[in-house]
């Protein structure tokens, strides 16, 4: 008998020990402790060959901030959950539409939210400000509630707000349904349009300086109350300077991260890792990879001086029927991103084509497009600018006529002049 109970008990601790715990909140309730700078020497290389690195999550993007080219993608475009980096959203909606200094009272659903908390109850006073760090450092999703039933009346009218919100800045792959990103059905984005999402946030100081805090103290009824970032790399990682993590059952660990080194700025994006080592490690790996082996080139210059040479060779060519003029004044399109980052072993590689029409029939309007610039780096990044005719060219009248009819004459008469006299 004791024989078979030892044989019980064996098999339930080897299954028990295997069981994954059911967790519906954020990393604030996860005890697995991630050793940041073992995971930054793990990551390096020696090897001057440029390699691409592999990654446990199941999608993953970095963007330069500048342009939002990708540098790196892997199912980038992929619809997935996003657990609490939705509260990139829900602070940026409040950022932009409510008094950060005002006060509010929490209601019984916030505080009756589950999953990570900010430790809210029935009845407290709080700042709106004061709550935006408690949903972007400690991930708090009473805090959540709390913020978008001041903004928009409930959670589905604050839902409406961030939808909105998603539409204006152009992201057509992501929906929301709540504010703290616990899984639901129709709530959803990619790991691109995420790092679109950040990057638009980030530009606003307010966001961008919560985001970029470690350690901050609150006040809730009076009393202090000291709040950690969750995100592992901030103040760990060279030139992180942002933004938030997430975790549920159906995203798995993600993290959103700012990174700055010199000139170049990133985010990079990891969704659907398996463990928060995963997640730390896949995106001090695609960071470091970035950093290691893109460079910033004037993109500017270098169409300029193809242009330029261009000119010199066609610019006589060009042909106005019926027009008062052949001199045509043609510019290239502003670039507003002068500089991007391409990957070094790329950059000499770098082609530019130049296609222009070069026949034309008068009236010829001003700034119509007449030709384009290709850059083509490799087949992740081909960039387009168009060319155009400065001035409006006229058609000809008879007046033009009688005066080009004149002047040729005039030629004509004048070469024969010459001829007898010589």
């Amino acid at each position: 008998m004791k024989k078979k109970l030892l044989i019980i008990l064996f098999l339930f601790l080897t299954i028990t020990t295997h069981l994954v715990p059911i967790s519906i909140g954020d990393d604030i309730s996860d005890d697995e402790i991630v050793d940041v700078n073992a995971e930054i020497i793990s990551s390096s290389t020696s090897d001057s060959k440029i390699t691409i690195p592999e990654t446990n999550s199941r999608a993953c993007v970095v963007i330069d901030r500048n342009t939002n080219t990708i540098l790196y993608g892997k199912n980038e475009n992929t619809v997935r959950k996003m657990a609490s980096t939705t509260k990139i959203m829900t602070a940026t909606i409040i950022i932009e539409n409510c008094n950060l200094d005002e006060t509010i009272e929490i209601s019984k659903k916030a505080a009756g939210t589950g999953g990570s908390r900010l430790g809210l109850k029935t009845g407290d006073k709080i700042t709106i400000r004061d709550l935006l760090y408690g949903l972007m450092l400690c991930s708090g999703n009473d805090a959540a509630v709390a913020l978008a039933e001041h903004a928009g009346g409930s959670i589905q009218g604050f839902a409406e707000l961030m939808n909105t919100k998603a539409k204006e800045i152009g992201l057509s792959n992501t929906n929301f349904e709540t504010p703290h990103g616990l899984d639901a059905d129709k709530h959803y984005t990619t790991a691109y349009e995420l790092a679109i999402l950040s990057n638009y946030a980030l530009n606003n100081k307010t966001f961008a300086q919560i985001v970029g805090t470690k350690d901050y103290t609150i006040t809730i009824n009076g009393y202090p109350k000291k709040l950690s970032n969750t995100n592992e790399l901030l103040g760990s990682l060279n030139g992180v300077y942002g933004i938030k993590t997430g975790f549920t059952n159906g995203a798995n660990r993600c993290l959103v991260t700012a990174c700055k080194r010199n000139s170049l700025d990133i985010i990079c994006v990891v969704l659907g890792a398996d463990t928060k080592k995963f997640r730390t490690s896949d995106s001090i790996k695609l960071i470091n990879y970035t950093f290691d082996n893109f460079e910033l080139v004037n993109i500017k210059d270098l169409i300029n001086e193809e242009f330029k040479k261009w000119q010199n060779i066609n610019l006589e060519n060009f042909i106005i029927n019926k027009g008062i003029t052949n001199n045509i004044n043609i510019e290239v399109e502003a670039i507003d991103n002068a500089i991007i980052p391409i990957r070094k072993d790329l950059i000499d590689s770098l082609n530019i084509s130049i296609d222009c029409e070069m026949q034309f029939e008068a009236p010829l309007a001003e700034k119509t497009c007449i030709g384009n610039i290709q850059v083509y780096i490799s087949e992740y990044l081909t960039l387009n600018y168009n060319i155009y005719n400065k001035d409006k060219i006229k058609h000809k009248t008879w007046n033009s006529y009688l005066v080009n009819i004149l002047k040729n004459y005039s030629s004509i008469l004048e070469y024969n002049l010459k001829s007898n006299i010589l």
